[in-house]
C-alpha cells in the first residue's frame, strides 16, 4: 500500500492506529504534503511525579506528527528512520487538549528536518520540537 493511502486511511479510521496511537490514544486527524496533525487529550492518566504531563507524551505526539509528515513525502519504495529528536517544554499541562502541528522543512535526498508545535485548546505554545530524518531505500527500506 502506498503510504499516503495508509495515512489516508488511519484518518478514516479504516485502518487501526499503531500500536503506540492506540497506547496512549493519540489521533492523526489530518495530513498531506509534508505536513501533519495529531491530536491528544491529555488528562492524569499522564501525569509526571509533580502532576503535569510527563513529557515523554508530548515527545510521543510531536515524534508521531513530525514522523507522519516525513513520510508523507515518501516514494513507495522508501522508508525512513529518526536521527535526532529535541524538544522544549515551554508550559506546564495537566489537563488539556493537544494539537501537534508538524511540517518538513526540508527533505533532502537522505537527510531531512521537521518540526513541530504543540498547542493547548486555546492555542497557547506547549512545545516546539525538531527531528532530523534518515531516508531509506533498496534493502534498507524492507520490511520498515
Amino acid at each position: 500500500m502506498k503510504m499516503m493511502d495508509q495515512i489516508t486511511k488511519f484518518i478514516s479510521g479504516e485502518l487501526p492506529p499503531a500500536p503506540i496511537g492506540q497506547l496512549i490514544g493519540f489521533k492523526l486527524v489530518s495530513a498531506k504534503d509534508g505536513e501533519a496533525v495529531v491530536e491528544l487529550d491529555a488528562d492524569k492518566r499522564f501525569a509526571n511525579p509533580m502532576g503535569t504531563l510527563h513529557g515523554g507524551v508530548l515527545c510521543d505526539i510531536a515524534d508521531a506528527a513530525m514522523g507522519i509528515a516525513y513520510a508523507t513525502l515518501l516514494e513507495d519504495d522508501e522508508s525512513f528512520t529518526t536521527l535526532e529528536l529535541k524538544i522544549n517544554f515551554l508550559k506546564p499541562i495537566w489537563n488539556a487538549h493537544l494539537r501537534a502541528i508538524a511540517v518538513v522543512v526540508k527533505r533532502g535526498k537522505t537527510v531531512g528536518l521537521t518540526e513541530c508545535t504543540v498547542l493547548d485548546e486555546k492555542d497557547n505554545l506547549v512545545a516546539r520540537a525538531s527531528s532530523t530524518c534518515m531516508t531509506l531505500r533498496g534493502a534498507q527500506a524492507k520490511d520498515r
